[in-house]
């Protein structure tokens, strides 16, 4: 097992590997295997880019995120102009019926609403307008149909850990309460763990996903 100044070491290596995120701008301390990053990026696209990497290193329990979103001066936009922009995207980039995801601004953060039939839907929704010039940040509160049975969760991560040679499904609980889903047990890097989480959340029918499951390395 790394020790927290070999985490640190890694975590920082990999912000400076990534040449989405400026390394310089991140400050990067480690406690017991927790990640946390700290100051300020130009974009919010940076501030995702700068999660994603921290996740992708070997040893990472969990990732705390306190970095500012300091837009440049000629990032800047008004709400109305990024609402437009941001419907405008989505109109563009998706085939569900118009006006089905809702688009509301404020101070730069957008708020999206609205009801689908799929998580890769709510994903793409997010994705579309995360990296519109001028956004601070995206809350993404679509929420899906639900229609979904413990047997067909269980079956769906079955699928995917035996696809990928990876962690005994044994070892996941699941447990379903209309369309959430709340998982815990043990896997052995956050690599399985994210991969667990995408499988359940790519089941139709599921509305909500209650990560509680531990990583032992």
């Amino acid at each position: 097992m790394k020790t927290d100044t070999q985490l640190k070491n890694d975590v920082t290596a990999e912000l400076k590997w990534d040449n989405s995120v400026n390394a310089n701008q991140i400050g990067v301390e480690v406690k017991d295997g927790i990640v946390t990053l700290s100051g300020h990026v130009d974009h919010y696209s940076e501030k995702w880019a700068a999660e994603r990497a921290v996740q992708k290193v070997l040893g990472v329990k969990a990732l705390a995120i306190e970095l500012d979103v300091k837009l440049p001066g000629s990032s800047n936009r008004d709400d109305s102009d990024i609402a437009l922009t941001a419907k405008n995207v989505l109109e563009w980039t998706t085939n569900w019926p118009k006006d089905q995801v809702k688009v509301m601004v404020e101070k730069g953060w957008i708020t999206l609403s609205g009801q689908l039939d799929y998580d890769y839907q709510r994903q793409l929704a997010l994705s579309s307008v995360r990296n519109l010039m001028g956004v601070k940040g995206v809350s993404n509160k679509i929420t899906l149909k639900p229609f979904i049975s413990t047997s067909t969760v269980k079956s769906v991560i079955d699928a995917a850990l035996k696809r990928r040679a990876l962690t005994d499904a044994q070892e996941i609980v699941v447990t379903v309460d209309g369309g959430k889903v709340n998982l815990s047990g043990v896997v052995h890097s956050w690599s399985e763990r994210e991969m667990v989480c995408d499988s359940v959340w790519n089941t139709p029918g599921v509305t909500e996903v209650s990560d509680n499951i531990t990583v032992v390395y």
